[in-house]
């Protein structure tokens, strides 16, 4: 398992080892190291003296792990650890369940959802896990709370709802059977300085990644497009912060994401008011910011080629900025098409102010919540006023019709290509705004929008221009990470 792209069903033992021993941070999250003559469960980048292989049980998944006997280990903290992203259905399941897709137990409604029965489900995730989806949903729910045991100061009621339990009795008697310790004990083993008071009007959380991690990038690159109203990009001491709005169904608020770059991790400060769905929120974060790519299987694959090997080697980590909210993406996109990113930017704000809720933050630039998409559908006659081309206007609203049918939300599993076609029903949307949507906001790595002029100038080696055609051809070699070789062309 020398390939940190290798899943679970081909851990190596070997391998494995050689990984823990080295610390090795491009297999965190590909697996996890259960000690038996501990009971605990590690990640592959934990401190602690590495135990004789011997002691050692891999895993291709903290569920497995934790389904096999072992409880996590408070010092590397397995909840911290970024995804093992693949493009497969069951890691496409898997990303749900983490974003508390079955915190209601309706392992029913996630199978049709997905387009396979309940028993069809459970054998796929069986398969690649060697867990249940309710094992798998348990396993998630107790590291998360876990999690804001550990770094906040939720009171336990707040920490077992937003864990996605039912009850305060329920999640007490689930996390000391399933760990052998109370929740108290826990929250009481923390730090003084992480576990103290913290003001209620926030949360402080972490997310790690595997390194290294282009923030610098990333931040102008999203900071370039922000919505102005909704998002928003500042320099705080000395380094840049990206915050914004956050509506989640009835609940509102914001979130402030900041880089350690020391622990290789985000800072999440997110308003108190989110607590009840932390869950989705940080699901979002992970997905906006590319948290779960594996840099070292990247790059080396897109340095194959000249032309990319040189920008990855000044950019090694580059990242896919993503989405928060993928009808604000979309939506985007739409004002995007002919016109300057600068005049984007301005339509956008415009559409804000104009058909957007306001919003309470402590931040002066975040005034806004992005328009709802039944808003905008209902507005259809409205929207040009901002100074739209009337086809545009119309492309907005059909869009804003699309998503609030739930055009937008694909089901796990589904294809590039049915997903750009899906978004090209939408009147208006043609093959370069479907890719570029489907790359950011949907997270498919391998989208490439080959009819970008960019791209088609950036991809000419002798300065000229490749036709759509030709750089298509040239792109194929880059697949599966035609979205990341698309990054890395667009940042020069």
């Amino acid at each position: 398992m020398d390939n940190p792209a290798a899943g679970a069903a081909t851990l190596d033992r070997a391998a494995c080892y050689r990984a823990l021993a080295a610390k090795d941070t491009r297999f965190d999250g590909v697996f996890f190291t259960g000690v038996k003559t501990t009971g605990i469960y590690c990640r592959p980048v934990c401190t602690v003296k590495t135990p004789r292989e011997s002691s050692c049980q891999f895993f291709g998944s903290a569920a497995a792990a934790e389904a096999a006997g072992f409880r996590p280990c408070l010092r590397c903290r397995p909840e911290l650890a970024p995804y093992a992203l693949q493009q497969n259905l069951a890691h496409a399941v898997w990303q749900r369940i983490a974003g508390g897709a079955l915190n209601d137990g309706d392992l029913e409604r996630l199978a049709r959802e997905v387009g396979l029965s309940s028993r069809q489900l459970r054998r796929v995730l069986l398969q690649h896990f060697g867990v249940t989806p309710i094992e798998l949903a348990q396993t998630q729910r107790l590291l998360f709370a876990k999690k804001l045991l550990q770094e906040t100061s939720l009171p336990m009621a707040e920490v077992a709802y937003a864990a996605g339990f039912g009850s305060v009795r329920r999640f007490n008697a689930s996390f000391s059977q399933r760990y052998g310790i109370a929740p108290t004990a826990i929250r009481r083993a923390v730090e003084p300085a992480a576990a103290g008071p913290a003001p209620r009007a926030a949360l402080t959380l972490r997310l790690a990644y595997r390194p290294p991690f282009q923030w610098q990038r990333v931040v102008s690159y999203l900071a370039g497009r922000a919505i102005p109203g909704v998002e928003a990009v500042l320099e705080e001491n000395g380094q840049q912060a990206y915050m914004r709005s956050v509506r989640l169904g009835e609940l509102q608020g914001w979130l402030r994401v900041t880089h350690q770059a020391r622990r290789a991790q985000l800072e999440v400060e997110a308003d108190a008011a989110l607590a009840p769905l932390l869950m989705p929120l940080l699901s979002r974060v992970r997905a906006q910011f590319d948290l779960d790519a594996n840099p070292a299987v990247i790059d080396a694959h897109l340095c194959r080629d000249p032309l990319l090997a040189e920008r990855i080697g000044r950019w090694p980590g580059l990242r896919v900025p993503g989405a928060f909210d993928a009808f604000e993406l979309a939506v985007r996109a739409v004002l995007g098409q002919q016109v300057s990113v600068a005049g984007a930017t301005t339509l956008s704000g415009r559409l804000v102010v104009r058909f957007g809720d306001a919003a309470v933050t402590p931040f002066a630039p975040l005034t806004h919540h992005f328009p709802r998409a039944e808003t905008l559908a209902a507005a259809a006659e409205d929207i040009g006023a901002i100074g739209l081309p009337r086809a545009r206007a119309q492309t907005i609203a059909e869009l804003a019709r699309f998503a609030a049918q739930g055009g937008l939300q694909m089901r796990p599993g589904i294809c590039l290509d049915e997903a750009v076609e899906r978004l090209k029903s939408v009147r208006g949307i043609g093959d370069w705004t479907a890719h570029y949507v489907a790359l950011r906001a949907l997270r498919f790595p391998d989208a490439f929008p080959a009819g970008d002029l960019g791209l088609q100038k950036a991809a000419a080696a002798d300065g000229e221009r490749l036709t759509e055609k030709q750089l298509a051809a040239r792109a194929a070699a880059w697949s599966p990470w035609r979205g990341y070789a698309a990054l890395a062309l667009w940042m020069g």
